[in-house]
């Protein structure tokens, strides 16, 4: 066991734990972001090739070895069985913690009644070829009690009636970056394809296919996919679940990208009351408007108004990363500059 701090009787305990399968670029840098307040850590290794195994080994985890079933709950519940601490940090080797690391420190007096959600704030380019990088926040649940295990076979969820607490701890993810995603082509996709066969009315995992899709910029099929699942979810809370907003965002922009603007506005018709404290939602929507001016040039006079008002209500409400799916600057600069920019290039509307 890797002891950092020293011996307090009567303490709660943490422990990193970990599935990785060549992860040699960014494996050591995971470790370090919490080597410091964990007291054990736990790497379980898929059948790796590269030199992930020895890394893992040099940072002072606890190797093994788990032969892949295709199954990432069946994964992550044998390395949760090697812990031996009444808290468990489940992080994957593409993230590091950057902030919070205090709060992982407070839970040595904490009992451990409550799972924690995490904010993971994922790195992603731009679509269609522009260069700039983004930040979309997911909050997850990671720091779970000893006895909590998973249950999915892709994009796994932690099982249990315990309360969720959010808790500020920040972890930085690039395994959405294209050179990443490159490395993972068609990874998920046939487990996911193979769970919603089994599951055809499960909203969430037609939310992740179309995800899924997406990101491969299949756009057609990531559509279908989230027009489903937004059916699915007719019958709930218009917030609910979390992750809703960030699938109607994503629909909205799929949307736009098959050209179906028109569709897409009537969408965000639908559900712009519920959505008064969202700037990604104002900021889709004026892309939204502004693709459907570009389409519509004869009403354009009367659209571009709207898209400026759109970015102008971004700014007024600012910054709302508790929102799935939130994409950092929507609520600030990513909105002036679109704001800026209509001024430079429409200066009349």
């Amino acid at each position: 066991m890797t002891t950092t701090a020293p011996p307090d009787p009567g303490r709660y305990t943490v422990a990193l734990v970990m599935i990785v399968r060549d992860e040699a670029r960014c494996l050591r840098r995971c470790i370090d972001s919490v080597r410091a307040h964990v007291d054990q850590i736990v790497v379980v290794d898929t059948g790796s090739v590269d030199d992930t195994v020895a890394i893992a080994r040099s940072a002072g985890a606890e190797v093994s070895h788990f032969t892949w079933i295709n199954d990432f709950s069946a994964a992550r519940n044998a390395a949760l069985a090697l812990s031996r601490c009444d808290w468990n940090l489940v992080l994957d080797a593409d993230e590091t913690v950057y902030s919070g690391h205090h709060i992982l420190d407070s839970l040595r007096r904490e009992p451990p009644q409550f799972i924690g959600r995490i904010e993971v704030c994922s790195a992603f380019s731009q679509a269609h070829g522009q260069s700039a990088v983004q930040e979309a926040s997911s909050w997850i649940s990671r720091i779970l009690p000893r006895t909590v295990r998973f249950e999915g076979t892709v994009h796994e969820q932690a099982v249990s009636d315990l309360p969720r607490k959010d808790l500020p701890v920040v972890v930085h993810h690039d395994g959405y970056m294209p050179e990443q995603m490159r490395g993972k082509q068609g990874r998920n996709a046939a487990l996911l394809a193979q769970a919603v066969a089994s599951h055809p009315d499960d909203p969430y995992l037609l939310y992740q296919l179309g995800k899924e899709h997406e990101v491969r910029d299949r756009f057609a099929e990531a559509g279908h996919a989230y027009e489903q699942a937004m059916r699915l979810l007719d019958s709930a809370s218009p917030r609910e679940p979390g992750w809703r907003h960030d699938l109607l965002l994503r629909h909205l922009f799929v949307l736009k990208a098959l050209g179906r603007t028109a569709q897409a506005l009537g969408e965000a018709e639908k559900a712009m009351a519920h959505w008064q404290d969202s700037p990604d939602f104002f900021f889709v929507l004026g892309d939204l408007l502004l693709e459907h001016a570009i389409q519509n040039p004869e009403g354009a006079t009367e659209i571009i108004p709207m898209a400026r008002q759109a970015w102008q209500r971004c700014l007024e409400i600012g910054e709302n990363p508790r929102l799935e799916g939130a994409v950092k600057g929507r609520g600030s600069h990513l909105a002036r500059h679109n704001l800026d920019a209509l001024s430079k290039t429409l200066p009349g509307l």
